[in-house]
């Protein structure tokens, strides 16, 4: 006993068997090997001490048939723990709180045998050298297109005095014509330090990461946790991260906080936090908080009931579709240790159940860090599986289809001034038109002007990218048919500075067909217009209508201003002063694109937006 408070436990296991061998039925004996052997996870060797304990006295110590079976059931003997389980509740005195953990465990003892009998498709591959070293890697992140991989690696090495030290650094690798290029370090965020658990924006311009040093510095970095393991973040400014900050109060707190995730939509983080549960007894629960125009994060709260538990929570990934969440749980009902499960957005916002991945993917041991391509095909996770290049390697396998997101494509581009050509750093903003919903903010990267943004297939959206100094950029698309993210929208913004005889097309206005009634779906667009104007106030403008050649010019001459007039009524009555605008119908005497097609009709009828002046 004293060997095993010291947690001596070779010694004490020693001293265990010295006693057993002098007294075999020396049942206390056994019962502190079947813990010592719990304790560190060796289950054969604990089940065969729980089973001798109870082979001399089976009534000693109920509580043995409990341990017993949990052993079992971590070891995967999933028909022999139920059995254990339910003959531990058949005691009378059996205490109530084991007897209802118990009656938990039989569900997930059916459940993992059901499971075993009905294995899911999987077939992990190992992602090679150009990813995988000797050292160990893990916890993976990856970009919106799919072509940007980032992980932890834990480097070991020896000081000049013999010592081994271990260091976790981020690593990072792009897409070639072969394949995975080799990846290399990013030296400007790994320091002194350990970093840990990355996450990238879908756009690949944010890194979110866990460092738990209370205080360390390097010649770049100084950075400082509010107690235990922080968030940080950091920004990309052409293709360099810059010195990553501390997230701060209230997304940081005095707790543990770790592994997060931000989701597509550009405003919302999840991540992992310690906390206080049921009889003050630690936890690991997932959060999240939203990032408001203010730039201020908002307190975080629990994701939810169905995916929370009593027990652990870990390992949360969004995935880009914003309507799959990926985690690992020992709190539902499962295989044994952490498992992997995921939740589906329902119709109302709130999270479905939690629905485990299934067997082989988990297993008795724990599994975690799943991450899930942006097409919803691929999973990727860390193991150190046999053959493997050296502890924990990162492995690749097809996800089967029911545990894969929604499918997802991406918008790629650049935004350029239209004059000069020269790179811009510009707001963006993706609304659904069917519901008026904004669900992607980004930026643009302000030395590139490159922008990635993931966008769910099946919806059409209105696209609004803004900076000051220039007339907001509108456009819209339709993306029913878009299956994956195989299937891209490559798209270039053109920005025109604001000065006199600049016009665009104010391609999110709509009308009735034949009619100058404003549809619901013009409101996302005239409200980005009144910002603009609101906050231009020396801009004079003209609203003008245009239409095809179908019908007759008088009728299409009539249209065209009806409908300007309608825009324009619109601003007036929004509060935007008569003097500032003007509207004109121009029939169909200006197209800008070919008659004869429908292609060509849809575009040349249109509203447009033109600066006539622009005070001094």
């Amino acid at each position: 006993m004293k060997f095993y408070d010291a947690r001596q436990n070779t010694k004490a296991l020693e001293a265990l068997e010295d006693a057993i061998n002098a007294d075999p039925k020396f049942i206390e004996a056994h019962m502190l090997k079947a813990n010592i052997y719990s304790d560190i996870r060796d289950y054969e060797k604990a089940i065969a001490a729980f089973r001798s304990a109870i082979a001399i006295n089976p009534d000693f110590f109920i509580n043995n048939f409990y341990g017993l079976a949990t052993q079992e059931y971590l070891g995967g003997h999933y028909s022999e723990a139920k059995a254990d389980f339910e003959k531990f509740i058949s005691y009378p005195k059996a205490s109530k709180t084991l007897s209802a953990k118990a009656k938990s465990m039989i569900e997930s003892c059916s459940f993992a045998e059901e499971a075993v009998k009905n294995p899911v498709p999987f077939n992990p591959i190992n992602m090679g050298d150009s990813i995988n070293s000797a050292d160990e890697e893990y916890f993976p992140a990856i970009t919106g297109d799919g072509k940007t991989f980032l992980f932890t690696r834990r480097l070991k090495t020896l000081t000049a005095d013999g010592r081994r030290t271990e260091q976790e650094d981020f690593y990072v690798s792009t897409m070639g014509l072969k394949g995975w290029k080799t990846a290399q370090p990013v030296t400007e965020i790994n320091s002194d330090g350990n970093e840990g658990a990355p996450s990238l924006s879908a756009d690949g311009q944010y890194l979110f990461f866990t460092a738990c040093e209370e205080l360390f510095n390097t010649s770049t970095t100084q950075r400082k946790t509010n107690g235990s393991c922080d968030l940080f973040i950091a920004k990309k400014v052409g293709d360099k991260y810059t010195n990553p900050r501390n997230l701060e109060i209230p997304v940081n707190s005095g707790a543990w906080e770790s592994q997060p995730s931000f989701s597509s939509d550009g405003r919302t983080l999840y991540f992992v936090r310690a906390v206080k549960g049921s009889n003050n007894v630690s936890q690991h629960d997932i959060f999240m908080s939203r990032i408001g125009d203010d730039a201020r994060w908002s307190d975080p709260v629990s994701v939810s009931d169905k995916i929370n538990t009593s027990a652990d929570e870990l390992s949360v990934f969004i995935h880009p579709d914003d309507q799959t969440i990926y985690f690992s749980s020992n709190g539902h009902t499962g295989m044994g240790g952490q498992d992997i499960f995921y939740s589906k957005r329902e119709p109302n916002g709130e999270w479905g159940e939690a629905v485990n991945i299934g067997y082989p993917i988990n297993t008795p041991n724990d599994e975690a860090s799943l991450l899930v391509s942006p097409d919803g095909e691929v999973g990727f996770f860390s193991s150190d599986r046999p053959g493997g290049k050296g502890g924990e390697d990162l492995y690749q396998f097809n996800l089967y289809e029911k545990a894969r997101p929604q499918p997802v494509t991406y918008m790629k581009g650049k935004v350029y001034d239209v004059d000069t050509k020269k790179p811009l750093g510009a707001s963006f903003e993706l609304i659904d038109l069917a519901t008026g919903k904004i669900v992607v903010r980004s930026t643009s990267n302000s030395v590139s002007g490159q922008f990635i943004v993931c966008l769910p297939a099946g919806k059409t959206y209105a696209l609004n990218v803004s900076k000051d100094g220039y007339i907001f950029y509108s456009d819209n698309f339709e993306l029913k048919d878009a299956k994956s993210s195989k299937d891209p929208v490559l798209k270039d913004v053109p920005m025109k500075p604001i000065k006199a005889g600049q016009s665009i097309v104010l391609k999110n206005i709509f009308y009735e067909t034949d009619k100058f009634d404003l549809k619901d779906e013009s409101k996302t667009e005239l409200t980005k217009l009144m910002d603009f104007l609101n906050k231009n106030p020396k801009v004079h403008f003209e609203i003008s209508g245009h239409t095809d050649n179908v019908g007759s010019k008088p009728y299409n001459q009539t249209l065209s201003e009806k409908r300007a007039k309608t825009v324009y009524d619109y601003l007036i009555a929004a509060g935007i002063p008569a003097q500032r605008l003007s509207s004109k119908g121009y029939g169909d005497t200006k197209p800008i694109s070919d008659n004869t097609t429908d292609t060509g009709r849809s575009q040349n009828r249109r509203t447009e937006f033109l600066i006539t002046s622009v005070d001094q």
